[in-house]
Order: C-alpha cells, then structure tokens, then sequence
C-alpha cells in the first residue's frame, strides 16, 4: 500500500492544518523553541550556529526482496544532532509518513532530553518510510538488517545507539544487533537497546517511558496540591508508552476514560470511551502488537467509539498525548475542556508552539516531552551500561534508578520554573541547552 502526506487522512492534524491545509514543519518548530531559548540564555551566534542544525545526518536507499519475489526500494536516515555529552542516542521508527525533517527535529530533542535528565548522551533518531502492518515478519527482518548495512560504519556502542521507537520493537533490536555484529565480527551488546530481555536487554525498559510518565504526573499533581485519586484522564494513542501509562495511572488511584487508535485498514483514528473508566486488561486483550485496538472488538465490550480527535475533547483533569508529533494545534487547542488543569505529553512534540502559548495563556500546567517522557531514554543508558559491562540489574533495581532520576530532574526544572518565571517547557529547555551548550564550549568547539 503507497502513502502520501497529503492523502493520508491520518496525516490532518499531525502534519498540516484543518483549518488551512498548511503544513506543520516539525523541524521548523523545533528550531523556533531552540531560538526562544537561546535568546532566554543569551547564547553568542556560534553557538546558535551549531546547535540549530544536525551534525551530522544520513540517507540511504535499502532494497528488500519482498515474499513475492519482487524488490522494493525504501528510504531509510540517521541524523546525528549533537555528540558533545556523549554518544549519539535515539530511536528507530517504522511509519509510512516519516519524513527527514521529523528525524532531524526528533534528534534535535533527543539532544535535550539526554542533556535535562542529565545522562552522558547526546542526540540522535532514525528511521524508514513504511508501514509494517503491511509488511510480514521476514520482510521486516530483511529492512532492519538492511538499514544497519547503510549505516554500520556510523554508529556503534561509543558513537550512536540506536534503540525501539514508533511501530519497532525488541525483535527488531535483535535484528539490528545480529547484523552489525556480523559485520564488525565481535559481540557489542551496548551497541543498540531495547532488545530482549534474554538477549542484553534491561528490565523494566518496557514499562519505563509509559511508569516514568506518571511518575512526572504524580509529583506534578502534588504542587496542584491534587489527589490521584480525584482525576480522571484521557489518552492519545495505546502503544506501548500509552498502555503503561494507562496501567499505573490506574495503580496511583486515577481513572483514564478515553484512548485513542489508528485503523490502518481505514486509515483514520478512532477513539474508545467509557465514562466509567477504562479497564486496563481488557482494552489490552483486544489490541494487536502495535499499540491498535481492534475497534469491532471494543465496540463489543461495551466501548463507545468516536471519531479521532475526542481524545482531546474529553471532560477530564488530565490530557496525556502520546502517539505523534503536533497533535494539538492552534486550530484544536480550543477544544480542550477548561476543566483539563495538566498535560503529560508522553510522545514527543505533541504541541504546536502556537498552541503552547493558548494553553499558558489558561494556567494549564504542562509537563513537557523533554522531562515527561525521558524514562525510556534514561532506562536506554541504564541498558547501554549494563550491555557494556555484561552485568544486568534486577527490574527493582532498574525502577527505584530510574524514578530517583526522573524526580530529581523534574524538580531540577520546577525549581528553574519558580525561579525564572518561567514556564515549565522553557525551563526544561533552558536547563538542557545550557548544558549542551556548555559541553561545546569545554570541548572547544565554540
């Protein structure tokens, strides 16, 4: 099946405006909050210079001999935004409308997402125009074997490592893994994470983006001087970051009521309601590998199924996007519930600066991606240093790491908030950039 940004339906939104067609740069964006940040930091032109634009990025072409005896071209990329702190670190992502500008302005975040939790890592992303509903298991093997190849020269456990994003998953780890160990003709388990758990991975990395989401929700709602238990939420999306989520906000007491989807055979998302509260393991049961519910099914459970965007339109405390990039928008932002008080974005670049400032202009307290988020990416190096040792923590262990880490960021950038004033998103930038910043300078590069 072929897709085009314009007449992918479940592009409207995501990609472009409703109101006017005009599409959304996600690169553009993430530049234009670098550029308010620099001028918050009073940055000198060299340094804006530098970390405005990737270091370095990659295109490639990878043939795949598909099960029908044919050969089908894909487009594959690896951009490397900023290596200063550390080594490149950054996800892998599958999806029929990926564009280079998404890569370029995800690593671009992934930059500071290292640098605010403050792991010795730097910014990188990848990723291949397709769409693995449409692909068989061989297929996708042959594609993530075939990127590696494009790529094995340029990353590696001391240089970039790659790890799991949209629509990818521990197995394609291990297929990544197994070809460029292949081909350097050694064992590198640090080389990528999010692999196995009986093959180098780190326990807990499956749960950590979706637990540490609410782990920032819950400290966040202790400043609101609110009670789990008295919230209800609404999410956007049921992958894996949603669906661990949706389970522990549960454990803490709150009740989600709204998730969304996509149907790829309609090529639309849809979302699930029921006012009374989800219950977790049986929206689960009828949910396929990748994060999609089967809409019949739910329907059949008693769900109530409404059109995409009613995720956002929910009577809820709590709004927590997490599937794609501009998802709320000057065009939708008035539609948000004046009696939503926060938004966890758990994806990454959920909202449109635009769209920011409405929501600041109404005190909703934001978490924002670069800290909400950043549990994955934390429990990422935890695996990264486990891999590189040979020697693996218990997922106790792993957990208690990764919440110390993550309060202790969240509170690193509340504290900046209350003392400069500033919002919550730009004292997360702030923080992160500054020290990226700072790395340049000390390295010499500036």
């Amino acid at each position: 099946m072929n897709f085009t940004r314009d007449k992918h339906p479940a592009a409207l939104g995501k990609n472009e405006s409703a109101a006017t067609g005009r599409p959304y740069n996600p690169f553009t964006v993430a530049q234009q909050q670098f550029d308010r940040i620099a001028d918050i930091l009073d940055l000198d032109k060299p340094t804006r210079d530098l970390l405005r634009y990737p270091m370095r990025e990659y295109h490639f072409s990878i043939p795949v001999r598909m099960d029908n005896g044919g050969t089908q071209i894909f487009r594959g990329f690896r951009v490397q935004h900023n290596d200063a702190r550390g080594p490149g670190k950054g996800g892998v992502r599958f999806h029929p409308l990926e564009t280079i500008d998404t890569i370029r302005a995800l690593a671009m975040l992934m930059t500071w997402k290292c640098s605010v939790v403050d792991i010795p890592l730097g910014g990188s992303k990848g990723g291949i125009i397709c769409d693995p509903h449409n692909l068989s298991r061989h297929e996708i093997e042959q594609l993530c074997r075939g990127w590696v190849r494009q790529i094995a020269r340029d990353i590696g456990p001391h240089i970039d490592v790659p790890a799991p994003d949209v629509m990818t998953n521990p197995q394609d780890m291990l297929w990544m893994l197994d070809e460029f160990e292949i081909i350097h003709g050694g064992k590198y388990p640090g080389f990528i994470t999010g692999k196995p758990i009986n093959i180098g991975g780190s326990r807990g990395r499956k749960q950590a983006t979706g637990y540490m989401v609410v782990h920032t929700i819950r400290e966040a709602l202790k400043e609101l001087n609110i009670k789990p238990e008295n919230t209800t939420a609404s999410i956007q999306g049921f992958g894996n970051v949603a669906q661990y989520a949706c389970e522990l906000y549960h454990r803490i007491g709150g009740t989600v009521i709204c998730v969304s989807s996509w149907d790829p055979v309609d090529n639309a998302t849809f979302c699930c309601r029921k006012k009374t509260g989800i219950i977790f393991d049986e929206i689960a049961s009828v949910t396929d590998p990748f994060g999609t519910i089967d809409r019949v099914k739910a329907e059949d459970l008693g769900y109530e199924i409404l059109p995409g965007e009613a995720w956002l339109e929910q009577e809820v405390d709590i709004l927590i996007p997490a599937a794609l990039e501009n998802q709320i928008t000057a065009e939708n932002v008035g539609k948000i519930s004046p009696k939503v008080k926060l938004i966890a974005e758990g994806a990454n670049g959920p909202t449109t600066p635009e769209a920011d400032a409405a929501l600041e202009a109404r005190k909703v307290f934001i978490i924002p991606d670069i800290i909400c988020n950043a549990g994955g990416v934390t429990c990422s190096y935890f695996e990264q240093v486990q891999g590189n040792m040979n020697y693996y923590w218990e997922e106790k262990e792993v957990i208690e790491k990764l919440e110390a880490k993550m309060t202790s960021a969240f509170y690193a950038v509340y504290e900046i908030a209350k003392k400069r004033k500033l919002s919550m998103r730009d004292a997360a930038y702030a923080l992160a950039i500054d020290r990226v910043a700072q790395a340049c300078k000390d390295r010499g590069w500036i």
